[in-house]
C-alpha cells in the first residue's frame, strides 16, 4: 500500500483514483461477443466457453443428477452455514415488502401503488478464482420473494464441465434450478439475446470482473435493464489511534482478495496506527492462499492520514462499496455519510459478516456508483405499478383541473375525455 501524510486536495483526488483499464479495447470485444451471440446462440456460446474458459460442453443446462451429486458433496458443516446465512437473509429482505396503501387525494379519487415481480430475471454469478456461493443467496433469495416467474443463473464451469458443488446445492437450497454453465461476457450476453438453451430475461443482476461488467453495460443498449454497473470490490476503513491494527489489516486483506482489481483504501487520524496496521498487513499476507492476488490489489491501495474535520468529505467524493467505521466519533460519521454502498460500524462489525451472513445483500455500487445507485434489495427485482380509481364524485371534483390544465397545454383531447364524461353527469 502506498501511504500519504496529509496530502492536499489535489493529491487526495489522485491517490483515491480507482484502477484504469482500457475501455475501447473491451468495448469492441464485447459487441463483437454479444453479435456473435445474437447470430450464432448455442454454437457461439460453446465456442466461447471452449475459447476462454477452456472446457467443452456438452449440456449447457445443469441436469437434476447434478444437483444431487452436488448436494451429496457439499459437507455438513458448510450446508449448515448456507442455511443460517440464507434464513437471516430471507428474514432482512422480507422485511422489505410494502403493503398496498391506497390514498384518497381527493373525495372520490382513490389511487395506489402495487409491487409486481419482474417475470424473468438472470443471475450472474462469478465462479473464477473465487467460486460466490453467498452471491446465489443475495442475488436468488430476493428475486424468489420477489415472485419473478423465472429466474435464470449463468455461472462458469470448471475445464471438465463442472459447477462448484456449493453453487449448486445453494441454487437448489433456494428454489432455482435453471443453471446454465456459461460465464463471462458469453453469459450476459445469452441472457440479453436467449439461445436455444438459454432464456432471454428483462433484467441482469451480478457482480463480475471487468469484463463481466463491460458486459452488463451493452446489454443495456440492447434493451435489459441491469442491477448496476458493479465492478471490482472496493474497501474503505476509517480508523484513529484507538482502532485495533489486526482487525483493520484482516479487513483490508479480506477486500484485497477478491482479485487484483480490487482496491481498499485506509483513512486514518494517526500515522503512528498506520505504521502498525502496515507491520499487520505483511505479518497476515504470510498465511493466506491468495497471497499473490492480495499483493497485486494491494498496488491499487493507499493508506492516508488526514485530520479528522476531512473525514466525512473523503468518504463523500470517495463513495465506496463498503465502508468501515473504526473509530471513537463513528456516532458523528453515521450521519454525514451519504455515499456508500455499505457501512459497517464498529470493532466487531468485519465486512466478511455482510459478504455472507449478518443479511444485508453484498451486491453493492462500485466505483464510485453508490453516488447515484443503491446496493441489491427487494425492491431491485419488483416494478412499481400505479393505480387510480375515480367515482362520479371523484370526476366533478378534479374534472375542472384537469380541463384547464390540459387546455393551458393545448392538448384538447385530453380536455374533451374529461368534458364528456361530466356532460354525462349533467
Amino acid at each position: 500500500m502506498k501511504k500519504y501524510y496529509y496530502p492536499t486536495s489535489a493529491e487526495l483526488l489522485e491517490t483515491l483514483k480507482r484502477p484504469e483499464k482500457n475501455s475501447d479495447d473491451l468495448e469492441n470485444l464485447v459487441k463483437e461477443i454479444f453479435d456473435d451471440l445474437k447470430a450464432k446462440g448455442d454454437i457461439a456460446l460453446k465456442n466461447y466457453s471452449k475459447k476462454f474458459d477452456n472446457v467443452e460442453l456438452t449440456n449447457i443446462k445443469v441436469t437434476e443428477e447434478e444437483f444431487n451429486v452436488a448436494k451429496s458433496n457439499v459437507s455438513a458443516d458448510l450446508k449448515e452455514a448456507i442455511q443460517i446465512a440464507a434464513s437471516n437473509i430471507v428474514k432482512f429482505h422480507e422485511a422489505q415488502k410494502e403493503e398496498v396503501l391506497k390514498i384518497e387525494t381527493m373525495p372520490g379519487v382513490i389511487c395506489w401503488r402495487k409491487s409486481v415481480g419482474i417475470e424473468k430475471v438472470g443471475l450472474y454469478i462469478p465462479g473464477g478464482t473465487a467460486p460466490l456461493f453467498s452471491t446465489v443467496l443475495m442475488l436468488g433469495i430476493p428475486a424468489v420473494l420477489a415472485g419473478c416467474k423465472r429466474i435464470v443463473l449463468c455461472t462458469p464451469s470448471d475445464k471438465n464441465g463442472n459447477i462448484n458443488p456449493a453453487i449448486l446445492y445453494t441454487a437448489q437450497l433456494i428454489g432455482i434450478t435453471d443453471v446454465y454453465k456459461v460465464g463471462g461476457i458469453q453469459a450476459i450476453a445469452a441472457m440479453s439475446y436467449g439461445t436455444k438453451s438459454i432464456p432471454k430475461v428483462y433484467k441482469i443482476f451480478g457482480p463480475g470482473n471487468q469484463y463481466v461488467t463491460a458486459a452488463k453495460q451493452f446489454a443495456q443498449q440492447v434493451g435489459i435493464a441491469i442491477d448496476m454497473p458493479a465492478g471490482p470490490s472496493e474497501l474503505m476503513v476509517v480508523s484513529d489511534e484507538y482502532s485495533n491494527a489486526a482487525f483493520v489489516a484482516s479487513d483490508l486483506l479480506s477486500q484485497a482478495e477478491h482479485g487484483e482489481d480490487s482496491q481498499v483504501v485506509l483513512i486514518s487520524t494517526s500515522k503512528v496506527f498506520v505504521e502498525e496496521v502496515e507491520k499487520e498487513v505483511f505479518k497476515q499476507l504470510e498465511f493466506l492462499p491468495r497471497r499473490e492476488i492480495a499483493i497485486k490489489a494491494l498496488e491499487n491501495s493507499a493508506a492516508i492520514v488526514v485530520q479528522q474535520v476531512e473525514i466525512l468529505s473523503i468518504i463523500n467524493e470517495y463513495g465506496p462499496e463498503h465502508l468501515i467505521l473504526t473509530t471513537k466519533f463513528n456516532e458523528e460519521l453515521i450521519e454525514g455519510v451519504v455515499n456508500a454502498g455499505s457501512v459497517f460500524i464498529g470493532e466487531y462489525t468485519p465486512e466478511s459478516a455482510g459478504d455472507y451472513a449478518s443479511g444485508t445483500n453484498h451486491t453493492l455500487p462500485t466505483n464510485g456508483y453508490s453516488k447515484q445507485y443503491s446496493g441489491v434489495s427487494l425492491d431491485s427485482y419488483v416494478k412499481k405499478i400505479t393505480y387510480q380509481n375515480i367515482s362520479k364524485e371523484g370526476i366533478k371534483n378534479i374534472g375542472k383541473t384537469i380541463e384547464i390544465m390540459a387546455e393551458a397545454e393545448g392538448l384538447f383531447a385530453h380536455k374533451n375525455a374529461v368534458t364528456l364524461r361530466l356532460n354525462d353527469l349533467l
